[in-house]
């Protein structure tokens, strides 16, 4: 997953607890993490059916406060920060001039002038750097890398409230999908969120990184019959294809925009004032793009992955994939990827070249499975 050598990579607090459970453990962004632990497919229909327990400590955090905190996030990205409440979050993409997304993110509305941003891994320096340098503009911002302020975990499935509610003094069944909640695990200190990368009910869990193990092993206890299982990379990857969910740097990147990736409904043009790429998103809008990135499911036996050609019906150049793998859910092949927009309606007929033969495919409408997340409180 990465070529970087094993002395460059960092660990997260769970890194051990990761080693004695006996997880496969691999470079992913800067880091070592599990791949897996009894099996990629095993982990999947866990977290379908019944839970599993994800250490996301790699992700990046990043602080800003400060009377000008949220006119500052309303300029630095394209959805509607001012429009979070307190104790809510909002997905959005972080944009360049050109309308390019240097990331998707999390921003969690902590208070009226405080807020955290969860960002990837693999693109921390990148964006501190890119907000440190939208900020030089504005007074009034403080902005602080915590990234080495928290562990991160995501308890992911059918189980998960029944799991976590045992330990929590929060009233998870009043918390809706994306908010979060201030509240004590165990006596630790924590922050819950009912957020997840998995399509399933779920739950994203920040603490200190001291507390980190603590929390995982409070989690993977057996509560009332019901038992998250450790889950590694490898399901989170299988799960969030089958949800629909673009990755960054497979599916997005600085040469993609938002209105390219299905991410139309994150660009706010009525929000007030101006923010970064509105000027070129807003002329892709009404030109309309030239790319579009769509769902494909093999039709026939075959197991498609990243960089393929995608072909038309008449054999032409399309489009390419960006992520594929196979579907444990629906025992089939699926991919994300970009074609262009006469090919991109649900039900037409494409191929894949995967090695040197052209395999069936159809476009289908996303998600390839059914979400269960919880949208109402």
């Amino acid at each position: 997953m990465s070529n970087d050598t094993s002395q460059d990579l960092k660990k997260t607090p769970l890194y051990d607890a990761h080693v004695a459970a006996g997880a496969r453990m691999v470079a992913f962004g800067g880091w070592l993490m599990p791949v897996q632990y009894t099996g990629i497919t095993e982990e999947h229909v866990a977290v379908r059916t019944k839970a599993g327990l994800f250490d996301v400590s790699h992700m990046g955090q990043v602080e800003v406060r400060g009377i000008s905190a949220t006119a500052f996030l309303d300029y630095l990205l394209p959805n509607h920060i001012g429009a979070i409440r307190p104790g809510g979050i909002l997905y959005t993409p972080m944009c360049n001039e050109a309308g390019g997304i240097i990331d998707d993110l999390l921003v969690y509305r902590r208070d009226e002038a405080d807020y955290l941003l969860v960002i990837n891994a693999g693109r921390k320096d990148v964006d501190v750097a890119w907000i440190e340098a939208q900020a030089r503009g504005f007074g009034g911002v403080e902005r602080v890398d915590a990234s080495d302020r928290y562990a991160m975990v995501a308890l992911q499935g059918p189980h998960a409230e029944a799991i976590l509610s045992r330990h929590t003094d929060a009233d998870l069944s009043a918390l809706g999908y994306y908010h979060y909640t201030a509240a004590r695990l165990a006596g630790i200190e924590a922050l819950i969120s009912r957020t997840g990368y998995t399509g399933e009910d779920g739950f994203e869990v920040l603490c200190a990184p001291a507390e980190g193990p603590k929390v995982w092993d409070l989690l993977l206890q057996e509560t009332d019959g019901k038992r998250a299982v450790p889950a590694g990379l490898g399901a989170r990857d299988t799960l969030r294809l089958e949800a629909g969910y673009a990755l960054y740097g497979n599916d997005l990147n600085e040469e993609t925009t938002p209105l390219e990736a299905r991410l139309g409904w994150t660009i706010r043009f009525d929000k007030p004032g101006d923010f970064i790429g509105r000027a070129a998103l807003l002329k892709q809008q009404e030109a309309g793009a030239q790319r579009r990135l769509v769902g494909l499911r093999m039709t026939e036996r075959a197991i498609p992955r990243s960089h393929q050609r995608i072909l038309s019906p008449a054999g032409n150049a399309g489009g390419e994939t960006t992520s594929g793998t196979f579907s444990p859910t629906l025992k089939a092949g699926i991919a994300l990827g970009y074609v262009r927009p006469a090919l991109s309606k649900p039900g037409a007929p494409l191929s894949i070249e995967i090695r040197t033969d052209r395999k069936a495919a159809e476009v289908v409408k996303l998600p390839f499975v059914e979400s269960h997340v919880k949208r109402t409180s």
